[in-house]
C-alpha cells in the first residue's frame, strides 16, 4: 500500500500523533504516523467503512 494519508484533523504541534490510512478496493490499512515502518492493521474495506460511519453517527 503506497498512498498513505493522514487525517485532515492533524495540525501543527501534535499533528504527528495521528494514524494514517491507505485504501485499496478490498482492504484498508491503518498505521501509526509516528512509526510508519512498524506493523499495520489491515481490515476489509467494507468493515472499515462501517466502522467510520458508526463513528460519524456518535
Amino acid at each position: 500500500m503506497e498512498n498513505w494519508r493522514k487525517s485532515s484533523y492533524s495540525g501543527e504541534g501534535d499533528g504527528d500523533n495521528c494514524v494514517e490510512i491507505a485504501a485499496t478496493p478490498t482492504h484498508t490499512a491503518v498505521r501509526d504516523s509516528k512509526a510508519p515502518h512498524r506493523a499495520t492493521l489491515t481490515f476489509p474495506s467494507t468493515a472499515f467503512s462501517a466502522f467510520v460511519e458508526d463513528l460519524k453517527r456518535r
